[in-house]
């Protein structure tokens, strides 16, 4: 008998051994618009992949490819133990809230939204104050005064971009008009290229020379009609200015990928604010659009950039300051 219950302990702890094994294992879940969008999705993927090369280890993934299934994904990641569990956009709240809740020994994390829980971490940017920086520098570049700007699900968090660039724009020129477009209200306004091509052309038709995108893959149309019809295009997220070389003035980028390589490698529950301060939020500078950005429009935004951080220069936030309301 006393061998036959070692035995039965051995299997145990072998079970268990599985079981820690499985715990200590991510997982990430994308929202709409893929992987591999050049955008915020890819920015989380590259985060992930950070991280898998410095630990050596596995990480589990998922790309949804319609609303229902979020909670879906999240749940299965749940059910096999995976932690953390990173949901990425803020359509990931109520689902990542209610699984939390759910599995209390699990940890969750999300990407661009509150979930106000023990076990849950947030990310959250300030996404106003890079685009304040992405605007300035429209308006230095324009030379019709006229900047557009096309956001892709027409939510708050998007509002929030629009308003920080056109605080931006008017800052350089006060005078400067500033266009605006959401693509959609589903979630498949972040994958419509064609549509955010036509949105770009028809401000283009009406005098605009620089346009902002905040649509995820909708985006890359964006920059195809900018190049197509001997425009500048600013990207978003991640650093796009290898997209379309020469009509790229520069890219709004956010620290997606090293958020979540942090929550992966070391999470920590609570709320993470992230803007120019924390190098949470910028503008991108590289080989690709080096012959566009010149050393006096640098300075003025970079002079932008230290007086946001200082303080001297407020940028308001649509979602906290009841600002640039439409």
């Amino acid at each position: 008998m006393a061998l036959k219950s070692v035995l039965r302990l051995s299997v145990v702890a072998a079970a268990a051994l599985v079981a820690t094994a499985v715990l200590a294992e991510p997982s990430v879940v994308y929202d709409m618009g893929g992987k591999f969008d050049k955008s915020f999705n890819e920015a989380a993927y590259n985060g992930m992949e950070m991280w898998k090369k410095e630990t050596g280890k596995k990480y589990l993934e998922f790309e949804i490819s319609n609303e229902s299934q979020r909670e879906q994904a999240l749940r299965r990641m749940a059910e096999r133990g995976a932690t953390p569990i990173i949901g990425i956009g803020f359509s990931q709240a109520s689902a990542i809230e209610k699984l939390a809740k759910e599995f209390p020994k699990l940890q969750f994390a999300i990407v661009d939204s509150v979930v106000d829980l023990p076990n849950v971490q947030s990310v959250v940017f300030k996404e106003h104050e890079g685009s304040f920086l992405v605007g300035a520098m429209a308006a230095i570049a324009s030379k019709t005064g006229k900047v557009g700007f096309v956001g892709g699900m027409d939510i708050p968090l998007i509002r929030k971009f629009q308003c920080g660039y056109e605080q931006g724009a008017k800052y350089i020129n006060p005078k400067a008009e500033v266009f605006s477009n959401m693509t959609g209200t589903t979630g498949a306004a972040w994958a419509d290229p064609a549509r955010g091509g036509e949105l770009a052309k028809s401000q283009f038709a009406k005098g605009v020379d620089v346009v902002f995108a905040a649509a995820g893959g909708t985006g890359m149309g964006v920059y195809q009609a900018a190049k197509d019809s001997g425009k500048l295009a600013i990207g978003v997220d991640s650093n796009q200015n290898h997209v379309q070389p020469g009509t790229m003035l520069t890219s709004m980028v956010k620290g997606v990928d090293v958020a979540v390589f942090n929550v992966a490698k070391s999470f920590k529950p609570g709320i993470l604010v992230l803007g120019l301060k924390e190098n949470g939020v910028g503008y991108s500078l590289d080989q690709y659009n080096a012959k566009l950005v010149t050393p006096e429009m640098k300075k003025k935004v970079d002079a932008a950039k230290a007086e946001i951080i200082s303080g001297k220069i407020k940028v308001a936030d649509y979602m906290a300051d009841n600002a640039c309301k439409y």
